[in-house]
């Protein structure tokens, strides 16, 4: 898809299908979906694993405190929250934030899948060990992974620590303002200017 209203509506389609969704016993205790929030054009599509309380109850990605300092993050990058897309491996809020199934998981990647084929991003950054494991296909944790740039079919891969791990963890937090400033590097040295380039037809 080349044009940002049309990648608007494809997303817009695919919303009104995941919240239909029954593929998984996750749909019973859902407030409503969180289906994953910004920029439709955006060359940086962000992954964490699954929503929260807040944002079962608000419907979009990251709204609690990680959220709060995913933005801070964003900044340290030279992004803001509306230059890029926000999703989540998971659609629906586990009880009690446990971690994802394997077999939730795999019932709810088609729409992550999708997704990503609309928004056709260049990087995507992996948030923590799901959505990390997920996208690179390994069983190689976080802190093994994280910092580093990865080549997946067309898109880069840079996967850090969920910015939940890293609110009281004053050394997770070092790390990851780090990286953020490894990923800034990484989008001037690919020519990524998302703002610049989010409402381009090209």
């Amino acid at each position: 898809m080349t044009n940002r209203d049309e990648r608007q509506a494809a997303l817009l389609e695919l919303a009104a299908e995941v919240a239909e969704c029954r593929r998984c016993p996750l749909c019973e205790g859902r407030t409503q979906i969180v289906f994953g929030d910004g920029n439709p054009a955006s060359q940086v599509l962000i992954v964490g694993e699954a929503p929260g309380k807040n944002e079962d109850l608000e419907g979009k990605p990251f709204v609690g405190a990680a959220g709060k300092y995913l933005n801070e993050l964003l900044v340290i990058a030279g992004l803001a929250r509306e230059d890029v897309f926000i999703a989540n491996v998971l659609k629906c809020r586990p009880p009690q934030n446990r971690n994802p199934l394997p077999e939730e998981i795999e019932a709810c990647a088609p729409y992550l899948r999708q997704q990503t084929r609309i928004i056709d991003p260049k990087v995507i950054v992996t948030l923590g060990n799901f959505s990390t494991k997920f996208i690179l296909k390994t069983e190689k944790g976080i802190t093994r992974l994280r910092g580093q740039v990865f080549q997946t079919g067309r898109f880069k891969v840079f996967p850090v620590f969920h910015p939940a791990a890293a609110l009281y963890d004053v050394k997770k937090r070092e790390t990851l303002e780090h990286d953020f400033e490894v990923l800034g590097t990484l989008l001037d040295r690919e020519h990524i200017d998302v703002p610049a380039r989010c409402d381009a037809d090209d």
